[in-house]
């Protein structure tokens, strides 16, 4: 048996990895800061598990994204202004589609709503969305001109899906699977796609760049989120 990776066998455009710093609000630095100190003191003489340590760095990443869910089960929204004025100047900048990444449920629907009231066609796939829709919106979103924006939480959409309309695609929030994220960006790097492509991490705390630079380095998060 012989195995060909993708780039042996196929002749594909450049793909290239950008970083887009991202301020934090006032109101997401408190909470956060707030998170992360209640957390050290709990920590405090006690051994850090893999289990609470990925615990803790989901929270963290929900309030960078834009909405925690707190452990009553309810959500905590947070001004996301900045991370979104960065996200409209990448889908501005663009030639074509943009994909969208978010690896919160509840950032999915504020992102939507917020590009809606500037007028930019998008659609949503997450794990709610039946089978059949989804076939509905990706068959649009390589044939037609809306959405031009796809709004999607990367584990439902990560295997299997060629989206090549695209040639963005914007990580709003690091996903930890290592996997999913390689599966995620292949989506528009794929036979069929004639144009470069770019991959944007938006990034404004600790906690995510460390864990872009896990996925940067191929290193599996589950076993070293605990340096955290």
């Amino acid at each position: 048996a012989i195995r060909y990776t993708k780039e042996d066998s196929m002749d594909l455009p450049d793909m290239v990895y950008v970083k887009r710093e991202v301020e934090l609000t006032k109101q997401q630095k408190k909470y956060y800061k707030e998170l992360k100190n209640r957390m050290i003191m709990q920590a405090a003489g006690e051994e850090i598990t893999a289990v609470n340590a990925a615990v803790a760095m989901n929270k963290l990443l929900q309030i960078s994204c834009g909405a925690v869910y707190t452990d009553k089960g309810d959500t905590l929204e947070f001004d996301i202004k900045h991370r979104y004025k960065v996200l409209r100047e990448v889908i501005d900048e663009s030639s074509r589609k943009v994909l969208v990444f978010v690896p919160f449920r509840h950032a999915i629907s504020i992102l939507s709503d917020k590009l809606n009231a500037d007028g930019i066609s998008n659609a949503v796939i997450q794990g709610n969305v039946p089978v059949g829709r989804r076939t509905e919106i990706f068959k649009a979103f390589q044939e037609q001109s809306d959405p031009q924006v796809l709004i999607i939480q990367p584990a439902a959409a990560a295997h299997g899906v060629t989206l090549t309309a695209a040639n963005t695609v914007v990580w709003w929030g690091p996903t930890s699977s290592l996997e999913t994220y390689a599966q995620a960006n292949a989506r528009v790097h794929r036979a069929g796609q004639n144009h470069k492509c770019t991959v944007v991490q938006l990034q404004g705390s600790l906690v995510e760049r460390h864990v872009y630079r896990l996925l940067d380095s191929k290193m599996d998060i589950h076993t070293q989120i605990i340096d955290l």
